[in-house]
């Protein structure tokens, strides 16, 4: 990180010294996000992940906790016709995987296990209820399947956002 914001901080030198103002430096990442902003040398973060999290960002040692989890899938349960198994309709087609499977919200005692095109397969130890909340295992493709947010506060939906950018790929 060190190397990456000096050449930063050389470049953003030498553009001065040829009397080049570079009002604007932006860069950086939601994993990487303090180490720029504490450098002095960006006056813009990249961060996009950071409003949402995702299960990978959580895997991360030292990233910083101050960020929740604001993006879930809500999940039905379909069934439970085995000891330990639970099926629900969240599957591929509702979630990225690439970076892991997702957490059940709140429920550290349910593992999601595998997923095919529109099931989810979860460990349990005990019934579980109707509907649960997943944190996917990788915000940004997870998101692109979608063509709104719903905005929940409070257990109430409080706003519709579309997802414009999403079908924009030609």
């Amino acid at each position: 990180m060190e190397v990456a914001i000096g050449h930063v901080r050389a470049t953003v030198d030498l553009l001065k010294r040829h009397g080049l103002d570079c009002g604007t430096v932006s860069g950086a990442g939601t994993g990487t996000y303090a180490f720029e902003a504490a450098s002095g040398v960006y006056t813009e973060i990249q961060a996009g992940s950071y409003p949402f999290m995702d299960v990978d960002y959580k895997r991360v040692r030292g990233f910083p906790s101050e960020f929740e989890d604001a993006l879930f899938v809500l999940a039905t349960v379909m069934s439970q016709a085995s000891p330990g198994r639970a099926v629900v309709d969240a599957g591929l087609k509702a979630l990225a995987v690439d970076a892991g499977m997702p957490v059940v919200y709140d429920r550290p005692d349910l593992q999601f296990q595998r997923a095919s095109d529109e099931h989810g397969i979860l460990k349990v130890a005990d019934p579980v209820g109707a509907q649960l909340w997943l944190i996917p295992g990788h915000c940004d493709p997870t998101i692109n399947l979608y063509d709104w947010y719903v905005a929940v506060r409070r257990g109430r939906v409080e706003a519709l956002w579309p997802i414009t950018a999403r079908g924009a790929v030609r």
